[in-house]
C-alpha cells in the first residue's frame, strides 16, 4: 500500500511536465489521471481498515489513508474529470491542463496528509496552481482577482506556520496528534490558516469574488475541491482529538449561518454559487464524521452548478426571469438545486439526512436554518422561465458529458446511505424545502436588497483576518479547557 500511494501521490506532478512537453496528449493524460485518482479511491473503499504511513521518522511525512480520505479523493477526481471534459474543445493550451493535474494532485496529498509540514508544503502548491488557472485569461481583472487571492493565502498560511513550528516545539513531531498538548496559540495559529485556506467563516470572504471572477471551470475545481484542502484538516484533527470537535463544530454552524445569509440575497448568479459554497462547508464542518459524503455530493452539484452558470445568458437573475432559458439546461440546473437542496432520489438529501443525524442539540436550530436558506437560494434557479429554442444552443458536447458524470455521480451516491429512504426521512426535508420555496416566492422575489461588497475589499480581509485570530486566541485560551 506505501509504494502504491507514493507512486499514485507523485504521478500528477510527472504527468504534468509530460504535458508541458507532449502538447497533443495533454486532454487524454489530464483525464487519464483524473481515473487514476477514481481508482484509487475505489480501492481504498475496497479495505475500510485505516493506513497510517510514516516516512523519515518523526522529522519526515505522515500519511494517514482511510474511507474520509476516500470520499475527498474520489470528488476530486470526479471534478477534475468534468472539468477536462468541459474543456475539451475549448482551444485550451497544454499550460492550462498541466496546472490543472498539478493543482488535482496537490489537493489529493493533503486528503491523505497527517502532519503539518507536509500539508502546508501541498497547500502552498495549491496556491500557486490555483492562482496560474485563475489568471489564466491574463487580463488585468484575472490577474488581480488571483494576486489577491494568493496574498490572501500566504498571509494566512505565515501563520499556519508559525503554529505548525509551535507544536513541534512542544513534541518533536509535526502529526496532528501533536496539537493535544500543544500551547494554546498553536492552535490559533493553524486555525487561522486553515480557516483562510478553506474559506470558513469571515476568513472566507475573500472567496466570492475569486469563485465569481475565474472562468467557470476553473471555478468548478475551486468550489468542488480546491477550498476542501483547507476543510479536510479541521475534520481529521476533530475526528483525532475530541477536545477539538466542538471548536469545528462551532465554525461549522457559524459558516452556514453566514454563507446562506448573504446567498439568500444575492442577485448574481456566481456570486450567489460562491456564498453558497461558504455555506455548505458549515455543512461539512458541522458533522465531522459524516463530512466525507457530504463533502462529495457538495462537490459535484457545486461544480455542475458553475459549469452550467458559465453558459447562461446572463449572471443577473431579474434578467434571467425575462430571458427563458432551454428546457435541457434548465433540466440539468434543476437536478443539480434539487440535490443540494434535500430532494428525495439524489444523494445531497442522503447526506443532509446523515448530516442532521449527527449533529449536537445545540446545532439543530441554527442548521434547520440553513437548510431553509438553501431552499430559498436554489429556488431562484428551480423557477426560472424555461422554453424549447427552436434554435440550436450552442453547448459543447463535453458539457453535456461533464454533466453526465456529476449529475450521474448525484444519482449513483444513493447508495452510499440508502438507509435514508424511510417515510420520518423524507418528510422534513420536503417541508423544509416547500417552507424555502414559498419564503422564496412570496418574498424574497420581491425584495431588492443589495448586500454591501465593502467588506470584501482586499484591505478589510486582512483586517478580518487579525480580528480572527483575536478570536481564535480568546477560544484557545479561555474556552478550549472547557470544551475537553
Amino acid at each position: 500500500m506505501a509504494n502504491i500511494t507514493i507512486a499514485w501521490m507523485a504521478l500528477p506532478f510527472f504527468v504534468g511536465f509530460i504535458i508541458y512537453l507532449l502538447p497533443k496528449l495533454d486532454r487524454f493524460l489530464a483525464l487519464g489521471i483524473a481515473f487514476v485518482s477514481a481508482d484509487y479511491a475505489l480501492y481504498i473503499f475496497s479495505d475500510p481498515s485505516s493506513v497510517n504511513i510514516q516516512l523519515l521518522d518523526s522529522f519526515g511525512v505522515s500519511l494517514t489513508i482511510d474511507q474520509l480520505s476516500g470520499f475527498f479523493i474520489i470528488t476530486n477526481a470526479l471534478v477534475t474529470a468534468a472539468v477536462i471534459l468541459y474543456c475539451w474543445n475549448s482551444q485550451r493550451t497544454a499550460f492550462f491542463y498541466m496546472q490543472a493535474v498539478i493543482l488535482h494532485g496537490s489537493v489529493n496529498a493533503t486528503f491523505i496528509c497527517a502532519d503539518f509540514i507536509s500539508l502546508y508544503v501541498a497547500l502552498e502548491v495549491i496556491s500557486i496552481a490555483a492562482f496560474l488557472l485563475i489568471a489564466y485569461p491574463r487580463t488585468d481583472r484575472s490577474i488581480w482577482v488571483g494576486l489577491r487571492y494568493l496574498f490572501v493565502s500566504n498571509t494566512a498560511m505565515l501563520f499556519y506556520l508559525v503554529g505548525a513550528v509551535l507544536v513541534y516545539q512542544a513534541h518533536n513531531s509535526f502529526n496532528f496528534m501533536g496539537l493535544r498538548g500543544a500551547p494554546p496559540e498553536a492552535i490559533a495559529l493553524i486555525f487561522l490558516g486553515l480557516l483562510a485556506k478553506g474559506g470558513i467563516f469571515v476568513s472566507g470572504l475573500w472567496l466570492p469574488l475569486t469563485h465569481s471572477e475565474s472562468q467557470s471551470p476553473v471555478s468548478a475545481m475551486l468550489s468542488g475541491v480546491v477550498v476542501k484542502a483547507g476543510v479536510f484538516p479541521l475534520v481529521r484533527c476533530a475526528l483525532m482529538l475530541e477536545e477539538i470537535d466542538p471548536l469545528v463544530r462551532l465554525f461549522g454552524v457559524s459558516t452556514a449561518l453566514l454563507g446562506v445569509g448573504y446567498a439568500v440575497f444575492e442577485k448574481d448568479t456566481k456570486r450567489m454559487l460562491a456564498f453558497h459554497t461558504i455555506s455548505q462547508l458549515g455543512f461539512v464542518l458541522a458533522a465531522p464524521v459524516v463530512a466525507g459524503f457530504y463533502a462529495l455530493t457538495h462537490g459535484l452539484v457545486k461544480s455542475a452548478l458553475f459549469l452550467i452558470a458559465g453558459i447562461l445568458p446572463s449572471r443577473n437573475f431579474k434578467e434571467l426571469q425575462h430571458h427563458p432559458i432551454d428546457n435541457r439546461i434548465w433540466v440539468a440546473l434543476t437536478i443539480a438545486s434539487f440535490s443540494i437542496s434535500g430532494f428525495p432520489l439524489l444523494s445531497g438529501f442522503g447526506a443532509k439526512v446523515l448530516t442532521s443525524k449527527n449533529l449536537l442539540p445545540w446545532q439543530v436550530i441554527a442548521m434547520n436554518i440553513a437548510a431553509v436558506g438553501t431552499a430559498i437560494s436554489f429556488a431562484k434557479f428551480i423557477f426560472l422561465p424555461h422554453q424549447k429554442n427552436e434554435k440550436t444552443i450552442k453547448v459543447s458536447l463535453g458539457f453535456w458529458w461533464a454533466m453526465v458524470l456529476l449529475l450521474g455521480g448525484l444519482i449513483v451516491a444513493n447508495a452510499v446511505y440508502y438507509e435514508a429512504y424511510s417515510i420520518k426521512n423524507i418528510i422534513k426535508p420536503l417541508v423544509t424545502i416547500a417552507i424555502g420555496w414559498l419564503a422564496y416566492l412570496y418574498i424574497f422575489k420581491k425584495l431588492a436588497i443589495k448586500i454591501p461588497r465593502a467588506i470584501e475589499k482586499f484591505d478589510h480581509l486582512i483586517g478580518f483576518m487579525s480580528l480572527m485570530i483575536i478570536l481564535l486566541f480568546w477560544i484557545a485560551w479561555t474556552q478550549l479547557p472547557f470544551f475537553t
